[in-house]
């Protein structure tokens, strides 16, 4: 079986009564001719890898352009003073998502999920989630199984790239694969699951990707607040018996056929959007300045160290 359908991966679970994440499971087995313990343990690695890089943040840290960092430490700081209109839990998870954001503007180890753009959402909304909750890692990985099924689809479908389909591709998918997911940890079924993947990924339809000086930082940590508090109503709608009134994959495939049609200036290139607003192009010019000062004294060293040499 390949992960080309949701509706594959549902009717396989209604066929053989198990649950998506051991149908997802099995076709790893299958395609990498891997065992279930070899494909298990993979993912736990991967869940393991998230806490890490969750647990080695650092709010002091800032990226190279100065455009990230400290937001992360900054939101810990005012859930801890209370009084947060969300509440504790919508805090843990807004700080989250700029935390591993951040990470990965200033260089750390992160989670592509699906991609390095959008490795805040699953975080923001399964490490909470798991410390409030001490959740067994076996369900955690069990989680993450149906996440990844999911961004395969979605893969096969559409795209999980900015370049290719604007940020609806990138944090979308993000935010559906943590909505199933979501799904799973609370014990939904599969097609559950699948109206919680649609809704997430239709509240970000047209999400362009507009990278300020072309950096995956503004705007781009803070839509993964949106995607991972986007995945976390989805999850809820569909746990609750809401139902996507479009099915999953007419959703995939819509989200393909508007990132195709979506502008170039929109997918990632930096040259629309937020990217080309008066700010934007300020922050690109200083930015570009400041690499043309340093290639100026590096080669003034080089010419230096020459006529020494000599």
């Amino acid at each position: 079986m390949n992960l080309d359908a949701m509706q594959d991966i549902l009717a396989a679970s209604r066929r053989e009564g198990k649950p998506m994440w051991q149908i997802v499971l099995e076709t790893d087995m299958e395609n990498r001719g891997v065992t279930a313990r070899e494909s298990l343990e993979k993912m736990a690695k991967t869940w393991r890898a998230m806490v890490e890089a969750s647990d080695a943040y650092a709010g002091q840290r800032r990226s190279h352009s100065g455009l990230a960092g400290g937001q992360g430490e900054q939101m810990r700081e005012y859930a801890a003073r209370g009084g947060t209109i969300g509440g504790d839990f919508t805090a843990q998870v807004i700080a989250e998502a700029l935390a591993m954001g951040e990470s990965n503007a200033c260089m750390r180890r992160i989670v592509a999920a699906p991609t390095a753009g959008a490795c805040g959402v699953m975080p923001a909304v399964l490490i909470p989630l798991w410390r409030r909750e001490n959740i067994p890692e076996e369900r955690m990985v069990q989680a993450l199984l149906v996440a990844s099924g999911i961004g395969a689809v979605v893969a096969y479908r559409a795209c999980i790239a900015g370049a290719s389909g604007g940020c609806q591709a990138e944090v979308g998918t993000a935010s559906a694969m943590a909505a199933g997911a979501l799904v799973c940890l609370r014990g939904g079924s599969a097609e559950q699951v699948c109206h919680a993947v649609a809704m997430a990924l239709k509240n970000l339809l047209g999400l362009v990707c507009d990278p300020v000086a072309g950096l995956v930082e503004v705007p781009c940590i803070k839509r993964n607040v949106i995607g991972a508090m986007n995945a976390i109503a989805a999850a809820d709608m569909a746990l609750a018996g809401i139902e996507s009134r479009i099915p999953v994959d007419e959703v995939i495939d819509a989200m393909g056929d508007v990132g195709r049609r979506l502008p170039v200036e929109f997918r990632e290139t930096a040259l629309g959007g937020l990217a080309v607003t008066p700010t934007g192009k300020e922050v690109k010019e200083r930015l570009a300045a400041g690499r043309r000062k340093q290639r100026t004294l590096t080669i003034k060293d080089a010419k230096f160290h020459i006529k020494r040499e000599q």
